[in-house]
């Protein structure tokens, strides 16, 4: 015989489990968002239009006070905001650092929809994870209410009156609950989908030690290698010599085709020919050896054309699209994706692990590429129109490494070594800044910039970035490896767990510009005759001459 069943106490049990207040206030938050083609219960309307207020209100008290005071936490500020103490930027960060994520966010000069779209997140997170509690708790209610109907249909041919009602609200409560629970997974896709949107436009959260700044100006000398007036004496400039530009360099050595190369492809393209163009070439091939030969860096050669997602795994997307020369989708498209041509070999190079689960044995990874770059450099109208500074289109060699959280700041700080090496070999004198918080790419925790000298216009210029960006692009494209695991004592059987997966840390630098470093080459070995003298380590490359 079933057990007997008294339906008010299973309405009533029912009621109790629906009436809790996180179901109350998840369905108040979430109310505007359930979807128009699927009406939600009338029994659950009833419930959202009673306590819709009270819930509304008690919402609206915790999102303000999240947000009040940056430093309510006590800790000390460091450059002017709070400590990293190790967290990353991920969903559950801005649920509980807020005020560290937005700490930061005005650290880096960030504009006001940034700062509200962390807000936001917070409070898409709290709402998310009320409406996960909700949907387990229909799903139980589901259950339960199946239980009921199995544990009757058993005997369904000899229920009394009282049990046939039962039954039929039982399945009732069934069909309500599974239907409440669908209408919140939906509520749950649409959150996430806007999370993940509002995520893809905040920047990295800062290592402590980037110092606070506004831009440029602000940043941070390292150090210093070089003399500025040892290659003048070397080479006999008078005190009456003014250095030339680059381009009217080489366009006495008849090697600068700049008429050319506009009628051609427009504004910001530059062609070269003859001994300029070789010795281009033997910059790259130069920089390339030294990094295979000496550094120990991996040789790679990689597609100039790359996916919306592996641009967004290195997060040159969404943020910078207009950065980029986009490809039409009648000519070619990566995968059913929209393509593009590749701003730095980074983008290529780091998703070459793109979704794989790597060894802790296999790290570091370095791997070094000499590739064009492509850049459509919106925001630079007017900035930098003559010569090679800033073109459209420019040779690159790119480091990149893969590591550990363990080893990250120590591999970043060897790669920006190795681009170091390239000027010294090359005895162009140099500086070492760290950027500012308010200068930092979007991508980077903490990032060094080398700018060589350059007698033609007298300044120091950017000749390569080297970034650590912790875990930050390894997030986005889910690069992970596998921590070695723990050693087991002697004379114990039981094997170790095996660890389960870590993000990884990504880390670039150029090694080096190309085009910048043959701008640097130029004005710095010129000489009063207009003539060019080759660096020694480049001579091998360029036939055994010595001279241009």
């Amino acid at each position: 015989m079933p057990m007997p069943w008294n339906a008010s106490i299973f309405t009533i049990m029912m009621a109790m489990m629906l009436c809790t207040t996180r179901t109350v206030r998840a369905f108040s938050q979430g109310a505007s968002r359930m979807p128009a083609r699927t009406a939600a219960a009338p029994w659950l309307q009833t419930t959202m239009w009673r306590l819709q207020s009270s819930a509304a209100s008690s919402t609206e008290s915790k999102a303000s006070s999240s947000t009040t005071d940056d430093n309510d936490g006590g800790d000390s500020l460091v450059n002017g905001r709070l400590p990293r103490k190790d967290l990353s930027l991920e969903l559950k960060t801005l649920t509980g650092e807020l005020p560290t994520v937005l700490s930061h966010l005005k650290s880096r000069r960030a504009s006001d929809d940034t700062l509200a779209a962390a807000e936001q997140i917070s409070k898409l997170t709290t709402q998310r994870n009320a409406l996960l509690f909700d949907r387990d708790q229909f799903l139980n209610q589901r259950k339960t209410a199946s239980a009921v109907v199995g544990q009757l249909m058993r005997n369904k041919d000899n229920l009394t009156d009282e049990q046939q009602t039962e039954l039929e609200q039982a399945k009732v409560t069934s069909t309500q609950a599974a239907e409440s629970a669908a209408q919140v997974e939906e509520q749950l896709e649409e959150i996430l989908t806007e999370m993940n949107q509002l995520l893809g436009g905040i920047p990295n959260l800062l290592e402590d030690i980037v110092p606070d700044g506004t831009d440029e100006t602000e940043n941070e000398e390292v150090s210093a290698w070089g003399d500025v007036e040892a290659l003048p004496k070397e080479l006999g400039w008078t005190d009456d010599f003014e250095p030339q530009w680059h381009d009217d360099v080489a366009l006495k050595l008849g090697g600068y085709q700049a008429e050319a190369a506009v009628k051609i492809s427009g504004a910001r393209f530059v062609a070269l020919s003859g001994d300029v163009a070789r010795l281009e070439r033997a910059i790259a091939m130069f920089f390339v050896d030294l990094h295979t030969q000496e550094h120990g860096y991996t040789e790679v050669s990689v597609p100039y054309i790359v996916g919306r997602s592996a641009l967004e795994g290195t997060s040159q997307l969404p943020k910078f699209q207009e950065d980029l020369f986009a490809i039409t989708p009648e000519s070619h498209t990566c995968n059913g994706e929209d393509a593009f041509l590749i701003p730095t070999a980074e983008v290529p190079v780091t998703n070459l692990h793109r979704d794989q689960v790597l060894e802790e044995t296999d790290l570091p990874i370095s791997y070094v590429a000499w590739t064009p770059s492509f850049r459509a450099e919106a925001g630079s109208y007017g900035r930098d129109t003559k010569g090679l500074i800033r073109t459209h289109q420019f040779q690159k060699v790119e480091l990149v490494k893969i590591t550990t959280p363990e080893s990250s700041n120590d591999e970043h700080e060897t790669l920006t070594g190795h681009a170091e090496a390239c000027l010294q070999a090359l005895e162009l004198p140099y500086r070492k800044v760290r950027l500012c918080s308010g200068d930092l790419g979007f991508s980077a925790r903490h990032c060094y910039d080398l700018e060589v000298w350059l007698p033609g216009a007298s300044e120091y210029r950017e000749i390569s970035s080297c970034s650590n960006t912790g875990d930050f692009q390894a997030r986005r494209m889910s690069l992970r490896y596998r921590p070695k695991p723990a050693t087991v004592a002697d004379g114990k059987k039981k094997k170790p767990k095996k660890p389960k997966p870590v993000l990884c840390h990504t880390i670039n630098g150029s090694g080096l510009a190309v085009g910048r470093t043959l701008v640097a080459v130029l004005e710095n070995y010129q000489k009063p005759d207009g003539s060019v003298v080759i660096p020694k380590v480049l001579r091998p490359y360029m036939g055994g001459k010595e001279v241009l």
